[in-house]
């Protein structure tokens, strides 16, 4: 057999022992997004309960405001405008911006909203600023301007760092991780390449 070929045989085969590391990561990875076990509650969208409203609300238009919405929460009357900075929250009586409630009541949204799923939510043991804690390890996050909820738990950060393997973020450093990225797709094109030659060398 030629020395070339013979080379050419065990670079294939060193690049394949190189690779085998991220494809092994690749295949388990892309398995599991396929599959999605545990996506519907890691990624579960905590809706905010809402009741029906009490009074009607006139309101002269801004042409500044892109959306309007008006709704009710267990804290009471809320107005939400959409302008080209975003969304705010105004107090629908006397059209200022509203706020942020204290944790107290932050805590009565909070739990309001995990009311609907206790098997996740648990109860509330902490909050900080915008953001609670817990008891079943999940964190909740208010958005006060769109008056949204977000939530994570050790599910979200565990599929999360399942995603960070697939594409190759592995150091959550952008400067090390695209290179590395980079090298591991041009390591790929190499084997393939280098894979078809032998296949079709005279001697193989």
């Amino acid at each position: 057999m030629p020395r070339k070929l013979l080379n050419a045989r065990k670079f294939h085969r060193v690049l394949g022992l190189i690779l085998l590391l991220p494809f092994f990561g690749w295949a388990l990875t892309g398995l599991i997004f396929f599959l999605k076990p545990g996506y519907k509650d890691a990624y579960e969208m905590l809706a905010l309960k809402t009741y029906p409203l009490e009074q009607k609300l006139t309101l002269a238009p801004d042409p500044a405001w892109f959306e309007v919405r008006y709704l009710r929460t267990v804290l009471g009357e809320h107005l939400l405008v959409r302008t080209k900075t975003g969304w705010s929250q105004l107090d629908p009586n006397t059209m200022q911006p509203q706020a942020a409630p204290d944790p107290d009541k932050i805590k009565l949204l909070f739990q309001d909203a995990c009311a609907a799923h206790p098997e996740r939510y648990g109860n509330i043991v902490s909050i900080a600023g915008n953001t609670a804690k817990t008891d079943t390890g999940v964190e909740i996050t208010l958005n006060w301007n769109r008056l949204s909820l977000q939530q994570k738990g050790k599910d979200t950060d565990r599929i999360d760092w399942l995603y960070r393997i697939h594409y190759l973020q592995w150091t959550g450093i952008s400067s090390i991780d695209k290179p590395l990225g980079l090298i591991g797709i041009a390591l790929v094109l190499i084997l393939t390449l280098l894979g078809i030659r032998l296949a079709f060398t005279r001697g193989a």
